[in-house]
Order: structure tokens, then C-alpha cells, then sequence
């Protein structure tokens, strides 16, 4: 029997699309990722695809820029092979932190992104935790924006107590995700004033909110430098906090990501595996990954059968 889904992943060694199969109950469609000797990407799909519902699961992390030619060249190569529908799951969307313009003559390069995606061929988008939620709005196909939160729900009821548990946005932007964490375990919030100079450069000037004696959570959607992170958890322990932990979406921990957390006053960071985590959970005791492979595998089935997903946005 012809079968009508199937899961490929631009970059065969992506944990998270094996995890994402298991869950549904099929193989990983068969798909070959190979260079020229200058580096050119070359796709070739190893299967029938003709009418099949295709899903390319495929995070645009480092490097960002070989990670989302392999996508396009993907999607491109089901598109010319007949697929059905081709279903873009970004875990994590590279780019998505150049959503407007910030200075005068300098890109917006999600919107170009998506751009790509479309002209790929893609005809639906699913994504988890963008920076910026306006992102959305850049596709004229349909573009699922799921929330980490359902998998992190359980470490929150079950370690963290609401009398003693306050939860602190390291910034003004993150408020709105940072309320939600706090409604789930019923504690207080916290923001930080944070200002930023440069990319990957930041400065904290006050703390809104009583953290006194409590355990606190610094809720974001991505860790990159880790520098904001842990100037944010020291200004934390330094206003009375019992404890600091951490909880973002998306680990990409460049650069002295990994070092800053280990000499930081952090207790435990979690992140998601949006983002291929192996090496560096390896190097850092205080890293714990939590499998988006539940959330994302719900969704291909339902998006598959046609079903309602809008559950999972919370």
C-alpha cells in the first residue's frame, strides 16, 4: 500500500526528526544529503513521494546558513519529486531575531526566510517559540507557532512550589512568556530592565519585582551567548534570591555559552532539543535537555488527519 506520510530531515543526524517518527509510528522517509567538492548541496529523495503528505523537520541552527540551503534544496527536491504537501517543522527558526529594522540600511531577514521557504515550494510552516511572533504575518501560507511551555509544565508543577518560586523575565520583551510560566506554577513574576548596545552585548540597570528568599526561574526563548542570562541570575542572587535556575527554548550556546554557565551562580539551566544539544550537554553538568518530540509529533498527526492543533498553542 502506498503509504501517505512521511518524515524526511535535511540533515540526517537530527535526534529530534528520529523522536518525531517514533511518535508517529513510521520510518524516517530516505533522503541523501551530499556535497560537491566546492561545497555545493546536493539532495536526492529516496523514495516514492508522489501525493504523499511530506514533512521536512530541520532546525536553521549553526550554521545557520548550510542548515537552511539544505532545507530549501529539500523542499525543492520534494516539490519537483510530486509530494503532496510539504510541511517546513523548524523547531527553531533561524533568523527570527532580525524581524524589523533596528538601524537605518540593515535587512529584515526572517521576512526573506520566509520568502525562501515559499518559493521552495513549502505549503505550511510549523515552528516552536519564535523571537518574535509577528513573524507569522511574513508567510502567505499557513505557519503553526507552537509554545514549549506543555513540556516544561511538569518540571514546573512538580519541582517549584508557588509560595516560594518567583519567575523573572530577563527583559520587557519576554513578559508575556514569562506570565505564562508563572500562571502554570501560581507564583509572582519578576522583569528585568535589560539594555542592549550591541548584538550579543547587554546591561542590566534595575530589577522590578521581590525576589527575597525565593527560588527564581529566569525564563527565555534562546540562550546564545549566555551573557544576558547570567548577568541576569547574578543581579537576581544579588536582590536576595535563594536559588537561580533557568528555562529557555532554544539552546544555541555559542561561543563562551557553555563556560559562562558553568562559572555562573545558576543551579540548573533547561533548554529544549530544538536545537542538537549532544556535545554540549556532554560539557555542562548544569544543562538538561527536554524533548520536544511528544509536541511536534502530536502536531504532524494532527496537521496529517486534518485535525485541530490549536490545543497545543498553549
Amino acid at each position: 500500500m502506498h503509504k501517505t506520510i512521511s518524515i524526511f530531515s535535511g540533515n540526517a543526524n537530527v535526534p529530534l526528526a528520529k523522536e518525531i517518527c517514533e511518535y508517529v509510528g513510521i520510518t524516517q522517509g530516505s533522503a541523501k544529503v551530499s556535497r560537491f567538492s566546492d561545497g555545493e548541496i546536493f539532495v536526492e529523495i529516496g523514495e516514492n513521494v508522489r501525493g504523499v503528505n511530506c514533512f521536512v523537520v530541520q532546525p536553521t541552527c549553526s550554521p545557520p546558513n548550510r542548515n537552511l540551503m539544505e532545507l530549501l534544496i529539500t523542499i525543492d527536491a520534494l516539490k519537483r519529486a510530486s509530494a503532496g504537501s510539504i510541511v517546513a517543522v523548524m523547531p527553531y527558526f533561524g533568523y527570527a531575531r532580525q524581524d524589523r529594522k533596528v538601524k537605518p540600511r540593515t535587512p529584515i531577514s526572517s521576512k526573506l526566510v520566509a520568502d525562501l521557504l515559499t518559493a521552495a515550494g513549502a505549503t505550511r510552516v510549523v515552528s516552536v517559540d519564535l523571537h518574535a511572533g509577528q513573524i507569522q504575518g511574513f508567510f502567505n501560507i499557513p505557519f503553526d507557532h507552537l509554545y514549549a511551555s506543555p513540556v516544561f509544565q511538569d518540571i514546573l508543577v512538580h519541582q517549584f512550589s508557588a509560595d516560594s518560586t518567583v519567575v523573572v523575565s530577563p527583559d520587557a520583551g519576554g513578559v508575556e512568556r514569562a506570565r505564562v510560566y508563572s500562571k502554570i506554577i501560581g507564583c509572582g513574576l519578576a522583569i528585568i530592565d535589560k539594555r542592549r548596545s550591541a548584538p550579543n552585548v547587554s546591561q542590566v540597570h534595575h530589577l522590578i519585582g521581590d525576589v527575597s528568599g525565593k527560588r527564581a526561574i529566569l525564563v527565555d526563548d534562546i540562550i546564545d551567548t549566555a551573557g544576558t542570562l547570567c548577568n541576569a541570575a547574578k543581579v537576581v542572587m544579588e536582590h536576595g534570591a535563594s536559588e537561580v535556575f533557568a528555562m529557555a527554548t532554544h539552546g544555541v550556546l555559542s561561543g563562551p555559552a557553555i563556560e559562562r554557565i558553568n562559572n555562573s551562580v545558576l543551579s540548573k539551566v533547561w533548554v529544549t532539543n530544538s536545537i542538537p544539544q549532544q556535545a554540549k550537554a556532554a560539557s555542562c553538568e548544569r544543562l538538561v535537555v527536554v524533548s520536544l518530540g511528544r509536541l511536534l509529533g502530536e502536531a504532524v498527526k494532527r496537521i496529517h488527519h486534518g485535525d485541530s492543533i490549536s490545543s497545543l498553542f498553549i
